[in-house]
């Protein structure tokens, strides 16, 4: 028994945008999820400080964690108010200081590093005295 000439058409055309809509599903590029990670404790406690917020893109928290803390030790190898300007765990880290939220008693920064597709960005306040 065969199916009317109509009836065979409707079938190949659903078969047929079925296995296209699943392949342009399956094409997609996988994008890798930004995801909040617990900050590690701030290494200074004369004056003090704190990390306010980490986010992985790529990596594990972990990782995140060691370049937030190898960060940190880069940049007040030059002073309380010192930047890092040299890549840190092979990660290229870029600091913006808003001024707006500057003192004389504190300094608060957000730090993005990258390498390649992989991204770490973090937070911080320190005091100054």
């Amino acid at each position: 028994m065969t199916l009317p000439c109509r009836s065979r058409f409707v079938t190949v055309l659903a078969v047929s945008t079925g296995l296209a809509f699943a392949g342009l599903v399956g094409a997609q590029p996988s994008v890798a999820a930004t995801k909040a990670c617990s900050t590690p404790k701030y290494p200074n406690t004369n004056p003090g400080g704190y990390f306010t917020s980490l986010q992985v893109t790529g990596v594990s928290c972990k990782t995140g964690r060691s370049v937030t803390l190898a960060h940190y030790r880069c940049r007040v190898k030059k002073g309380r108010k010192g930047r890092c300007t040299t890549k840190v765990n092979k990660y290229s880290c870029s600091e913006s200081r808003p001024e707006d939220s500057q003192s004389e008693e504190q300094l608060n920064a957000k730090v993005t590093c990258k390498r390649g597709s992989r991204k770490i960005v973090f937070s911080y306040q320190q005091n100054l005295r």
